[in-house]
């Protein structure tokens, strides 16, 4: 029996509404640590999202590094596999691999091809071994795939463009630039090889940071995997072989369809959005090659996080007058608050009156909504939260707003490479580093 541990999403270095979260992180790390002793697992598996942004804060990295060190030191035969998730960038994940590959660490950031237009994919195979040393698993572990890296490689010999699988050689092709294709191709070869690699009783353990047909999102708080909503792949990548698929990118912890396809959820809540639901990491046993079970583990908030709202005023300073707080909480563990009043008409002094109403409670209000009717002119522009609507639906507005129609399919999909570009042109310089920015500075 091989026991893994599966979580996701940590996002170290988050700032919730310009608040630095590190005590928060790194509480949940040390309870995560003392959980892996406790249950004695085998392996750990970081379904991406590691950071949350592609430049991390010194900080953050200290929390990854330091508890990647603790963790080999109280479980030294302890197997733990990294992979980079759309927040991270694949080049900095990758950058102490080989320091890491010493305390039993596998960080994948990034997928490659070799010489004739195959996948790399003997990187991305990382055998789990068990107390006695012999490896009873290998994880595929796959980083997030952007467009870039897998579009533009031609098909492997033997390979036809005909292929639903494949992507075409020709520059001419549509397939040349169909993401999901390029997706399928990878995932296709990579269980091959790892079908191929494994001996008799040796389970497969995949590990992907993606969006899977039919799984629930979060209200507010995951930023599309791909831009252009192609980001959507199917399960019938993860063919039967495969006794555990580790999921990372949605924050709401859920299985897809089956037992074995399970996102673990990020393991604090990384919106007032997330509130309601419980977060957790994933405890999973093998049974030779078979899932013989993977049950949650819950993960104790360290900081609560309470909503108050949406209610008209009068209700909301009762409530908060009435909210129960504890004066001894250290103050990087008072509770985060979000408030949000209805309101008939503006009120000038609205934030003073919560204030008046929090005066002397151990809570930190991070956000306060004002709620107002819709009015009744219909040529009134509404009102919208640019952070809400994201970069394609203020695109999308913007176009239709000066050509009086909505952009064509052509036209998004300029804009979704423009931005996928941007994106991966940040990840890019963020890995090359100062010196890069030194010598493009004009």
């Amino acid at each position: 029996m091989l026991t893994l541990i599966h979580t996701a999403d940590w996002h170290l270095g988050q700032t919730f509404h310009g608040q630095e979260r590190h005590a928060e992180h790194r509480a949940f790390l040390a309870w995560l640590l003392d959980t892996l002793v406790e249950r004695q697992a085998d392996a750990l598996l970081v379904a991406g999202d590691i950071f949350d942004v592609v430049n991390p804060s010194l900080a953050a990295q200290e929390l990854l590094y330091d508890f990647i060190v603790a963790a080999h030191e109280r479980l030294p035969r302890l197997d733990m596999v990294l992979i980079a998730g759309n927040h991270d960038s694949g080049n900095r994940v990758e950058l102490p691999a080989p320091l890491m590959r010493r305390l039993r660490t596998h960080a994948l950031g990034r997928v490659s091809w070799l010489e004739d237009g195959r996948l790399d994919a003997d990187r991305l195979l990382v055998p789990l071994t068990d107390a006695a040393g012999e490896t009873r698993a290998w994880c595929l572990a796959l980083p997030f795939l952007r467009p870039a890296e897998v579009t533009g490689a031609a098909p492997a010999k033997g390979e036809k463009p005909s292929d639903p699988h494949a992507v075409a050689p020709d520059d001419d092709a549509p397939a040349l630039n169909d993401y999901v294709a390029g997706i399928s191709r990878v995932h296709r070869q990579l269980v091959e090889a790892a079908l191929q690699r494994r001996e008799p009783g040796q389970a497969l353990v995949a590990m992907s940071h993606a969006h899977l047909h039919g799984a629930a999102v979060s209200e507010a708080s995951e930023r599309p995997i791909v831009i252009g909503g192609e980001e959507s792949i199917s399960a019938a990548l993860f063919p039967a072989e495969i006794a555990y698929v580790a999921l990372g990118h949605l924050h709401r912890a859920q299985q897809v369809g089956e037992a074995r396809l399970r996102y673990s959820g990020s393991p604090l809540p990384l919106d007032f959005s997330e509130v309601g639901y419980a977060h957790q990491v994933v405890e999973v046993h093998l049974d030779g090659e078979a899932l013989a079970e993977a049950r949650p583990i819950p993960v104790p908030r360290p900081v609560a996080m309470q909503r108050i709202g949406p209610a008209p005023l009068a209700e909301v300073l009762i409530a908060l007058e009435a909210l129960e707080d504890d004066p001894a909480l250290e103050c990087e563990r008072w509770p985060w608050l979000e408030v949000r009043v209805e309101l008939e008409a503006p009120i000038p002094d609205l934030r003073a009156r919560v204030d008046a109403a929090l005066a002397g409670k151990a809570v930190r209000l991070l956000r306060l909504e004002r709620r107002l009717p819709r009015r009744e002119d219909a040529t009134a522009p509404a009102r919208m939260e640019l952070e809400a609507l994201g970069p394609r639906k203020l695109f999308a507005l913007t176009w239709e707003e000066r050509w009086k129609t909505p952009p064509d399919d052509d036209v998004l999909a300029d804009f979704d490479r423009l931005h996928q570009e941007v994106l991966d042109g940040d990840a890019l310089d963020d890995a090359l580093g100062p010196r890069r920015r030194q010598e493009t500075r004009p």
